[in-house]
């Protein structure tokens, strides 16, 4: 019996080793981490929904996010995910209970967690700087999750809720984006922090601007990074990893405008365009 319960068990684990990533965000936003995950485990298959019919998530209430986080897991286990990634930083400040009930045995990623270990392990003066959604930014999460590991370290704040759309619209080089980069990042830059952490995956798509803003001097974090890494250590650590030679191309799910998302997965990704499915939330 137990040479048969060790089959059985075998046979299963290499069947979930070729189940998907689940990845969510309330846009384009998690195609930051789509792209790190793609770089780190190419071949890996990829679920992505964007919530595009319900974006911004940042200036939503608390009941309002946390109701959008349980559909947002709702559409991604139809699709048996051996792991789910919350690529939305607001969800991961407010709701990643609910996206962990709702997946049961199944591990889930938030990007704020990882985002902030890099930051405490990259400081060197122990300031850093952390730009987000209203609501990532109200909820002190990061601030919470980065003192937890360092108290001595100093967190300095500050929203940027007009980023989100402007990445939406993929004015990624815009004048309109520097004046607005400008006026949301001249008083952070004068804080003397040496680590800005960008609290938003729709952020790294601005992240030129950003830059060039805050000062080349001053070490940027990508959530999306830390993210990846920390993807292939815990499927490594559970015998999940998928050890295929072939690459794997994502599978696009949105909730409206699977065209406007198509156009802006080309600017932003570079790279051959998947089928983009429109799903109901």
């Amino acid at each position: 019996m137990k040479e048969l319960s060790s089959v059985s068990w075998q046979l299963s684990t290499c069947q979930v080793i070729q189940n998907p990533i689940g990845i969510f965000d309330s846009g384009i936003g998690g195609l930051t981490v789509v792209k790190a995950i793609q770089a780190a485990l190419p071949a890996e298959r990829l679920i992505y929904f964007g919530d595009t019919a319900r974006v911004p998530y940042g200036p939503k209430s608390q009941v309002t996010i946390r109701k959008y986080a349980a559909d947002d897991t709702a559409i991604l286990m139809r699709y048996q995910p051996k792991l789910i990634i919350v690529a939305c930083n607001t969800v991961s400040a407010l709701a990643l209970d609910v996206v962990e009930k709702a997946c049961g045995n199944i591990p889930v990623i938030g990007v704020l967690k990882a985002g902030a270990s890099l930051a405490v392990q990259v400081t060197q003066n122990k300031r850093i700087g952390v730009i987000g959604t209203q609501a990532t930014v109200c909820s002190n999460a990061y601030a919470f999750a980065i003192n937890q590991q360092d108290s001595g370290i100093e967190v300095i704040s500050q929203a940027c809720p007009l980023f989100v759309p402007l990445a939406e619209e993929g004015f990624i080089n815009h004048p309109a984006t520097k004046l607005v980069a400008e006026h949301y990042l001249s008083e952070i830059r004068k804080q003397d922090i040496d680590t800005l952490v960008l609290g938003c995956t729709h952020y790294p798509i601005l992240r030129q601007v950003i830059e060039e803003t805050i000062g080349k001097e001053i070490r940027i974090i990508d959530s999306a990074e830390a993210v990846a890494y920390r993807t292939r250590e815990l499927l490594s650590e559970s015998g999940l990893l998928n050890h295929s030679t072939k690459t794997a191309i994502p599978h696009l799910l949105v909730s409206d405008l699977p065209q406007k998302f198509s156009m802006l997965y080309q600017l932003f990704m570079g790279s051959e365009l998947p089928d983009v499915d429109l799903v109901e939330v």
